[in-house]
């Protein structure tokens, strides 16, 4: 008879693991590493300077140098390299916009898991107090759509070059990104492959901030921008369209109105690219995949699918050869042929 107990650590590992997220979003929040970016600062000092209780504020910088955030000589706190890159806002691949929805608006969101487990909705009106459209609860004034759109565009240079390698794309001519952005996937694509042109389609709300990214990228004279939305205006032409991070967003009648629209609009020889995380076939990860299918249960209407999931919804809109690509990066791709 086996009398052992079971190691606690996961759990133990868990209980603590909400501390950990909350550290980084409160640091951001707060200003430490924007504070730091200036040069090194001592407790006492950075207290003064962010109107904070120093030794709450140096239990927070310790805490951020044990998480490797920040660095300590003595008494004098420095941003670590990760923190310069992805933690500054003035770092052209911050995820501070993303931290801060994920601090302001997540955080709230997932307060409320349990209920939005049994009623299979989003948690808007339950936490806000209005039920969207979720982009509008986002994008309330203009700092909060460029703070977000910065955010997910340092996370799309961290994902769309991997999305555009994993298969070879050389063969389109013009590329249509839907709900695009900053630019992030064109910008990679046509970055990788010299041939492609490409196109950026998003509501005319994200534009100029795409226009500012993709003037910064020096492959503005192959990147054009249009205004619209992929659920009810013509789609600009083009033989390979793509969607990042958007099909998980809507529900499957959604879904089926959106792939129509975009096999309508293919040449016979064009293809779809979707980047999303991909759980694996039985479901039983990765992790990443699961926490993003919670995500859009409490924040949107949709959830994170298997290959075999995508590969019927492609076929019930017409797409005929589909291929699936894990990659090392926060999204997989698909390539689905006319």
């Amino acid at each position: 008879m086996n009398n052992s107990v079971p190691d606690p650590a996961p759990v133990l590992e868990l209980i603590e693991a909400f501390r950990r997220s909350k550290i980084m979003f409160a640091a951001v929040a707060l200003g430490v590493f924007e504070q730091l970016s200036a040069g090194t600062a001592s407790a006492e000092t950075l207290a003064k300077e962010l109107q904070a209780d120093a030794d709450a504020l140096e239990r927070l910088l310790n805490a951020c140098v044990a998480m490797r955030l920040l660095t300590r000589d003595g008494d004098q706190f420095a941003n670590a390299p990760v923190a310069t890159t992805y933690l500054c806002r003035e770092s052209p691949r911050q995820l501070t916009g993303y931290i801060n929805f994920s601090n302001k608006i997540l955080w709230q969101l997932w307060g409320n898991l349990e209920d939005a487990v049994q009623d299979g909705t989003n948690r808007w009106r339950q936490t806000f107090g209005s039920d969207g459209p979720i982009f509008a609860n986002l994008f309330s004034t203009e700092e909060a759509k460029r703070e977000f759109s910065l955010g997910m565009h340092g996370f799309g240079q961290i994902s769309s070059p991997a999305v555009v390698a994993a298969f070879d794309l050389g063969r389109f001519g013009r590329m249509v990104d839907l709900g695009g952005a900053t630019g992030h996937l064109v910008i990679a694509a046509c970055g990788r492959y010299p041939n492609l042109r490409a196109v950026v389609f998003d509501l005319p709300g994200v534009i100029p901030l795409a226009q500012e990214q993709i003037a910064a990228s020096q492959l503005a004279n192959r990147i054009e921008i249009v205004a619209g939305d992929f659920f009810v205006d013509p789609l600009p032409k083009g033989d390979l369209y793509a969607v990042g991070r958007i099909l998980h967003d809507w529900s499957e009648d959604k879904i089926d109105h959106l792939l129509r629209r975009i096999y309508e609009s293919l040449p016979a020889s064009g293809a779809l690219l979707i980047a999303e995380k991909l759980l694996d076939d039985d479901k039983k990860g990765p992790m990443w995949a699961h926490l993003q299918s919670l995500n859009m249960l409490v924040v949107a209407e949709g959830k994170e699918r298997t290959v075999a999931e995508y590969t019927a919804l492609l076929k019930k809109a017409g797409f005929s050869k589909i291929e699936a690509r894990r990659t090392p990066g926060p999204l997989d791709a698909i390539l689905a042929y006319r």
